[in-house]
């Protein structure tokens, strides 16, 4: 019968910073020699090893939860747009940091996540960053640690609401360049067939106002009976939610729902994803339920009158950004391609990350107010990132339905050296281009 091994060794156990193990120096079992490293025996890392205390700071937040489940798959790394823009990012990474007594709260990790959901596709085990980052956020607020942008973008939304610190008073200001007619509400409350809730940067931004007037020229050839709230409305909250302020949310939220409530109309139809969402999913949880729909789902529920007004063509190669708040998080992806591909002459070209894969432009999740900060800790912008793909499918144009994204797309055309090649166009602005 074969010498039974035993573990009376001389050899030392062995250490390194991470590991430690044990190693006979003669060992024979059932007649086989495993002396030396053949019978090497790992221990296992206990937990205690751990400085766990940012983790469980983390999981024991409302919200926070999920992030003890991750298990280190590392799915969500390739997913990751912040990663995949050099910025050494995603759940996993975030979690081991954690397990290591990175302090969360005061880390560079807490502020670039754009909340763009990509992650939680693929994660087995659903650690929700969506749940996570806005608590994490809102506790680090409160302790005052917060970057200077997203503090100035605070300030300005809670004295005027909107982050660009304009005045209320001038919200309409934009509607006495419109060669069309638009109803403002507080002065002729009449019931309306559509409140368009036309939000901050429709109403303050240069290029914003541009896609306002070209909305306001389609609702007039299709005698779309509409009005808006003017000085009456402020931001729609969802992006301050998400970056960490959910009181501010909650009483931009309950400002504009008691506006709602003042008027008579069919449904809600807002200018971008970030008002969708927060109207369609966020309200409702304040008390204000109202049918809304995305500027993008209810004219192409018009198309039998919007088509035959299409009679310009628009002879270029197109291709399309879906908005993750739009798609991912609210599961559109339909209405804004029946919009693009009813246009005459259009050739509509597919990015290779598009639909549930779509790529996210960085403006989520307070992002679009820390670009700055982001460019500290990754190589490009995601918004130059997706410029790049679109250029190499070969689109002329890249067409958004996003306030946030006209913007950003035009910088980042320019500083990827493809000004005159690649032009940025709301899906708006293509319809208008395109009737008569």
């Amino acid at each position: 019968m074969a010498e039974k091994s035993s573990y009376k060794t001389t050899a030392e156990r062995r250490r390194t910073k991470d590991q430690s193990f044990v190693e006979k120096e003669q060992a024979v079992v059932e007649g086989i020699d495993i002396s030396g490293q053949w019978n090497r025996m790992y221990e296992p890392r206990e937990i205690q090893d751990y400085d766990t205390t940012y983790l469980d700071k983390l999981t024991d937040l409302p919200g926070g939860e999920s992030m003890g489940w991750c298990y280190q798959c590392a799915q969500c790394v390739p997913a990751c747009p912040v990663d995949t823009a050099g910025g050494d990012y995603a759940p996993r990474k975030i979690f081991r940091r954690l397990q290591n007594g990175n302090d969360f709260f005061n880390h560079r990790d807490l502020w670039l996540c754009t909340t763009c959901q990509n992650c939680l596709r693929v994660c087995p085990k659903e650690v929700d960053m969506i749940q996570i980052i806005p608590a994490a956020r809102a506790l680090a607020v409160l302790e005052g640690n917060v970057p200077d942008e997203l503090q100035e973008m605070f300030q300005n939304v809670a004295e005027y609401g909107n982050p660009m610190g304009q005045s209320p008073r001038k919200r309409a200001r934009w509607t006495r360049k419109a060669d069309a007619a638009v109803r403002v509400l507080p002065k002729d409350p009449a019931p309306v067939e559509v409140l368009w809730f036309v939000g901050d940067y429709y109403a303050y931004h240069g290029r914003g106002v541009d896609a306002a007037n070209a909305m306001t020229r389609v609702y007039n050839r299709l005698g779309v009976d509409f009005g808006i709230l003017g000085a009456d409305e402020r931001s729609d909250g969802d992006s301050q939610r998400l970056a960490g302020e959910p009181g501010l949310f909650e009483e931009l939220a309950e400002h504009n729902i008691a506006q709602f409530r003042k008027y008579q109309f069919d449904k809600i139809v807002v200018s971008g994803p970030h008002a969708y969402n927060a109207i369609k999913n966020e309200y409702p949880k304040l008390g204000g339920e109202f049918p809304v729909e995305h500027y993008t789902q209810f004219l192409s529920a018009q198309m039998p009158k919007l088509k035959p007004l299409l009679t310009r063509p628009f002879t270029r190669k197109v291709t399309f950004h879906d908005p993750c708040y739009l798609g991912r998080h609210n599961g559109e992806y339909d209405a804004p391609r029946a919009l693009l591909q009813a246009v005459p002459g259009i050739e509509f070209t597919e990015m290779y990350r598009c639909k549930a894969q779509g790529y996210c432009c960085g403006g989520g999740g307070g992002g679009m107010w820390l670009d700055g900060y982001a460019a500290l800790h990754q190589t490009e912008r995601l918004s130059e990132n997706r410029v790049k793909e679109a250029v190499e499918v070969g689109a002329e144009v890249l067409a958004v339905c996003c306030p946030y994204e006209v913007s950003r797309f035009e910088d980042a055309v320019k500083s990827t050296d493809n000004d005159g090649k690649l032009e940025v166009l709301d899906i708006i602005e293509i319809l208008d281009r395109c009737m008569e």
